[in-house]
Order: structure tokens, then C-alpha cells, then sequence
């Protein structure tokens, strides 16, 4: 991922966190961490990161860890924005359901985390990687739609899908 799919991915949490009420504030510090999510990515082989196919099981095993390699790169961070960094880079792959790298649920986590999570989904959907082109954006709204209940939470999803259909700061990031 991109320096710019990383803002991306900020700016559509900070969006979500203001949808829901928290304050600019909040808000921002949420933006600012989000696009640390996969900082923890630059000390993962470049030949698994970039990999142009599918991962063998053991890649990735070793592509779970920039996870845990985020948030121990963001340990020296102080105050409420690196406990916050921290924690997403830490739990931005896990499902509503519990199915997610580590076997976390979503619901269990904060919000700021649920925001990151369907964010960087969403953006990579609508990125192209060296293994796949972009979808077209009726596709990956329909896939977010389909995780409700699994990847994300339903009630997330509504509001994430709403926006996206309405909100013109978030169809602007896209343009």
C-alpha cells in the first residue's frame, strides 16, 4: 500500500469517527494513526509484500506479523495517539466474528479500530495491486455489503455504505 492509500485510509476512519459522533479532535488523532496501520509492512520481505500471487501458508504466516511489527515499531509513541496507533496496527485485520488474524472480535475493540478495519478493506478493493486490478466501486460496496455480519459489524457496514453513496468528502478520495 501506497503513502496515498495510507491517507486514504485515515481520512475514511476520521469521516466514520465523526459519522458516529466522536470530536474533531478525537477524530483526527484517529486519522493520524490509521494511516500507520501497516508501517509494521517495511520490515516484512519485500518479495512477499510485492508477491504478484497468491501467498504460500508460510508467507503468509510471515505477512500476519507486520501487524505485531506496526505496534512495536509505534511503542516509543506516547500519549493517547500512540496507544491508539498501537492498538490498530495491532487488530486492523480482525473480524466481527472473531475470524480475523488473531482471533479477535471487532466488537471487543474500539471503535477506531472497526473504522480502520472496513477502511483499508474498502481502499484496497479500490486499489490496484501487483496481483490484482481495482474493482469498480459498485463491486466493492457490494462486498462490504456481504460481510456484514462477518467481517464487519451491520451496523458499521449501513453507515460506511451511506456515506460512501452520499458523503462527497469520501467520493472526492476516490476521484
Amino acid at each position: 500500500m501506497d503513502r496515498n492509500e495510507n491517507k486514504i485510509v485515515g481520512r475514511l476512519a476520521e469521516i466514520l469517527a465523526l459519522s458516529y459522533g466522536y470530536p474533531h479532535y478525537t477524530a483526527r488523532q484517529i486519522r493520524i494513526a490509521a494511516s500507520l496501520h501497516d508501517i509494521g509492512k517495511q520490515k516484512i520481505p519485500p518479495e512477499i509484500v510485492g508477491k504478484p500471487g497468491k501467498l504460500t501458508a508460510d508467507e503468509f504466516e510471515i505477512m500476519k506479523k507486520h501487524t505485531i511489527i506496526g505496534a512495536e515499531l509505534l511503542g516509543g509513541m506516547e500519549g493517547s495517539l500512540g496507544k491508539m496507533a498501537r492498538e490498530i496496527c495491532l487488530n486492523h485485520h480482525e473480524w466481527h466474528n472473531g475470524g480475523g488474524y488473531w482471533g479477535r472480535r471487532l466488537d471487543d475493540l474500539p471503535d477506531f479500530v472497526q473504522f480502520v478495519a472496513i477502511s483499508d478493506v474498502f481502499t484496497a478493493l479500490l486499489s490496484e495491486r501487483v496481483y490484482k486490478q481495482p474493482w469498480p466501486p459498485h463491486e466493492a460496496t457490494a462486498y462490504i455489503q456481504k460481510q456484514a455480519g462477518t467481517q464487519f459489524s451491520p451496523e458499521l457496514v449501513e453507515v460506511f455504505l451511506w456515506l460512501v453513496q452520499h458523503d462527497k468528502r469520501v467520493s472526492a478520495l476516490f476521484r
